[in-house]
């Protein structure tokens, strides 16, 4: 999918149907003619423009004679099988040409909806050292957004894991473990990408840019730091919560086997006293009542037994 959109002096945006000088040019899971119309008109390699449809093109910035490539991982958002978020990152790439601002990406993101329906502020499609690193810093922002999602569905299925014996918060745990690592790997490489940008020249940047630039790697560093410590926490918690369990079912099988040995007295007496043999108090016509209070008196001994041992 192709769309082209412009926006003028005074920052409304409108999408236009053919290329002009200044536009923003949004690529998602572009056909094959889209690549080559975009490379044939703009005079830009094929090549710069698949790099970013790869799922596993790492994160740099590349300086050609007339455009600049840069490729950095943002988040998204899955679903599992039972709809639970499932956290990962894919590249995406932005062209910067002489004429034109070029995103491209595998897929629909938010990121690209808040510049596509204008809702960055002092966004202009023809300000393209600024576009890219206000593309930078949300990228950046959505990351932190994601990592707190990711704390807050940590501690949620804390909460359950106090109570539980089964394996499936684990597997929870495991995922979003998972996805941090993820994060972290793409923001450091994101974080290479950007130290690059403000060594080499690869962007004319005024006073106003190389603030925003900075900001930039200020926030990318604090969702490193973030990321970094949610793991470590998560990781000590899985080994934690793995022992919980294994526990918790230990004291529903203490539990449930104290119990047995409690309702088995009264099955053992009654057993004695159903046995075709002489038996004492056989001719009483108390001997009912007898056998009951002997099995009662067993059962109560024992539980209280049990409980001031602390197995109930």
């Amino acid at each position: 999918m192709m769309k082209m959109y412009l926006s003028d002096a005074n920052g409304k945006m409108r999408e236009i149907d053919h290329i002009e000088n200044g536009c923003w040019i949004n690529l998602v899971a572009p056909t094959e003619d889209e690549i080559r119309y975009i490379a044939h008109h703009l005079d830009i390699p094929i090549d710069s423009i698949k790099d970013a449809l790869d799922d596993e093109e790492r994160s740099r910035v590349e300086k050609e004679d007339n455009h600049v490539l840069i490729i950095v991982d943002i988040p998204i958002v899955a679903h599992d099988e039972v709809d639970g978020p499932i956290y990962e990152t894919i590249p995406i790439g932005m062209i910067i040409t002489n004429t034109c601002f070029i995103t491209v990406c595998l897929q629909e993101n938010p990121i690209f909806e808040e510049f596509s329906k204008n809702k960055i502020k002092n966004f202009y499609t023809f300000m393209k050292t600024r576009f890219a690193l206000q593309m930078l810093y949300m990228i950046s922002t959505y990351y932190l957004r994601y990592l707190k999602q990711i704390n807050r569905r940590t501690s949620e299925i804390e909460k359950e894991l106090h109570q539980s014996m089964k394996n499936k918060e684990l597997f929870s745990l495991l995922s979003m473990e998972k996805s941090l690592v993820y994060f972290m790997t793409s923001l450091k490489a994101n974080n290479i990408v950007m130290e690059r940008l403000m060594r080499l020249n690869y962007l004319r940047m005024y006073e106003d840019d190389q603030d925003l630039l900075q900001d930039v790697i200020i926030e990318n560093k604090q969702a490193i730091e973030m990321a970094e410590v949610y793991s470590s926490i998560l990781s000590g918690m899985m080994d934690a919560f793995a022992s919980v369990i294994s526990n918790n079912l230990n004291i529903v099988m203490k539990f449930l086997t104290a119990i047995t040995i409690v309702i088995s007295l009264p099955t053992m007496v009654a057993s004695f006293y159903g046995m075709n043999v002489p038996i004492p108090y056989q001719h009483s016509p108390y001997a009912f009542l007898i056998a009951m209070a002997l099995a009662g008196s067993l059962s109560a001994a024992t539980a209280y037994i049990f409980w001031k041992k602390r197995y109930f």
